[in-house]
């Protein structure tokens, strides 16, 4: 099976911090060492050069940014593997490659052929590129591992249990809520927190946790709570009916008023395992 590629690298909030950082890197690296030659022809002043070199550079980085937007919806509906986001990264560079050798051939009138042009834009644009993703995959990798070692230190606090009740912690440790195990209905991603949705005094209500739905789902395993989906963790007990159709396997919950959740392949096999549990 594909390795899946990492949450953090998904995430909105690191997603935005990749798309500033890209562009504050390639605007100074450009800017420092004229890799693509832009204007090096035009008589201008430093800081027309930099004007006009700022505002192509710019352009460019939109590139990145429609895939980004194009990656965190697909990556909510699909789970994306290493090999995926490597073929999605080679796309950004050839497609951002591709506007800089065509700035240059049409708009610059450079007599170079266009694949020498193509060349020499592909292997700059690697640099533009590579260079701020490797140095935030290392700091997103780091911040993640960080946060886990302090829910660690965090778990050797006691936390006030009751037979039957379910404890959820944030991203700190600390503990937010605790619901009764058939009270609970459903946990939901929603971007960096989790939706929690539970019967309180017999109406559905749901509160706001800001944690990650892997790591809750990780705290609770042994229980009757389980993935199904890579934006939901169901509550077996409260299933009543698995459906499968053409598109795909669906939960139906047994209170009203809550829409069917969907079975995404990659836990298929583990919700037809618990089923098979609650079938003996």
């Amino acid at each position: 099976m594909a390795q899946k590629t990492p949450d953090y690298l998904t995430e909105k909030t690191n997603i935005v911090r990749l798309i500033l950082f890209t562009a504050v890197f390639a605007l100074g690296f450009i800017n420092l060492y004229h890799p693509f030659g832009f204007f090096e022809s035009f008589d201008v002043t430093p800081s027309i050069f930099f004007l006009y070199s700022s505002l192509i550079t710019l352009t460019g980085v939109l590139v990145v940014v429609i895939s980004r937007i194009i990656m965190y919806y697909y990556s909510k509906k699909k789970a994306l593997s290493l090999t995926q986001y490597g073929l999605w990264v080679l796309a950004e560079i050839l497609a951002m490659a591709s506007f800089f050798a065509l700035f240059e051939k049409l708009a610059l009138h450079d007599l170079k052929p266009f694949d020498e042009l193509m060349k020499v834009s592909a292997l700059n644009t690697s640099l533009v590129l590579l260079l701020p993703y490797t140095i935030l995959w290392l700091y997103f990798s780091w911040t993640d591992k960080k946060k886990r070692l302090e829910q660690i230190d965090h778990e050797e606090i006691p936390v006030p249990t009751k037979k039957g009740m379910l404890s959820f912690l944030d991203e700190k440790g600390e503990l937010k809520l605790s619901v009764q195990s058939d009270k609970l209905l459903y946990l939901e991603s929603a971007d960096n927190y989790v939706k929690i949705h539970f019967l309180n005094k017999g109406k559905i209500t749901h509160f706001m946790l800001r944690n990650s739905l892997k790591n809750l789902d990780e705290s609770l395993a042994n229980t009757p709570m389980i993935r199904c989906h890579r934006s939901y963790v169901v509550n077996f007990d409260k299933v009543k009916v698995l459906r499968k159709e053409k598109d795909g396997i669906y939960l139906a919950m047994d209170e009203e008023n809550i829409p069917d959740i969907p079975v995404s392949k990659t836990y298929t096999d583990r919700v037809m395992a618990k089923f098979a549990l609650y079938s003996v």
